[in-house]
């Protein structure tokens, strides 16, 4: 009986364990959404429609962290949807975004990161492992108002473009050096055992956390021709 009794209640640890990490999940996704928001209703200051409309995927990572002294970093944690074969948007996937740079950088900041994907090159890559922005593929500070036809060359021949808000300013940021990767943990958290990125995009999920489908709904709603 001591034998059961200490399984039972290992069994009930890792469970509780595992609750909390999916309710950790679950405010991802809604911080995600958050953003989107906040950022989409900006008066002038969105990112263009007409580019989240033709854009293959978009990358969500709030709150994501830079700090250092010396020596600096950053981590963030978001959501990535990619666009259908039928234009419509995919459940997202879990992402990492991490990078660090050299230099006298004092202080912790924290900044919300929106990556608009303009060809499949670079989602496939995500897909497959990790990517590093501006290595992998060119990557530039992209535009915001009402439409692209202010942009610059560069921002017209890179194939992302990259926003970050910090204190409530919002504006197309340079983010080379930064590695994007699938989080496949917490994939498997929300989506289920040996659930992949790929599967999530291509349709092959089921049961879709209310908080996670609402990412893709409003990518919908601010793509709607």
């Amino acid at each position: 009986m001591p034998v059961l009794s200490r399984l039972f209640s290992l069994s009930l640890a890792v469970f509780a364990l595992n609750a909390h990490a999916a309710e950790t999940e679950l405010k991802r996704a809604e911080n995600a959404v958050r953003v989107l928001n906040e950022i989409m209703q900006a008066p002038d200051k969105a990112i263009p429609r007409d580019l989240l409309q033709s854009a293959h995927a978009i990358i969500v990572v709030p709150d994501v962290l830079k700090a250092g002294f010396v020596i600096g970093g950053r981590r963030g944690e978001g959501l990535m949807a990619v666009k259908t074969r039928d234009g419509t948007w995919s459940n997202p996937s879990f992402v990492n975004l991490t990078g660090g740079s050299v230099g006298f950088q004092a202080g912790v900041s924290s900044t919300d990161v929106v990556l608009v994907f303009r060809t499949e090159r670079g989602v496939d890559s995500i897909v497959h492992g990790k990517f590093t922005l501006g290595a992998d593929a060119s990557a530039a500070a992209g535009p915001v108002g009402r439409t692209a036809q202010a942009s610059t060359d560069a921002q017209l021949k890179a194939e992302i473009l990259s926003y970050s808000r910090a204190r409530g300013l919002f504006a197309g940021v340079a983010l080379d050096g930064s590695v994007l990767s699938i989080d496949n943990d917490s994939n498997q958290r929300i989506y289920g055992d040996g659930v992949t990125a790929r599967r999530v995009f291509e349709g092959g999920v089921n049961t879709v956390p209310t908080e996670v489908v609402d990412f893709r709904d409003r990518l919908e709603e601010y793509t709607a021709q």
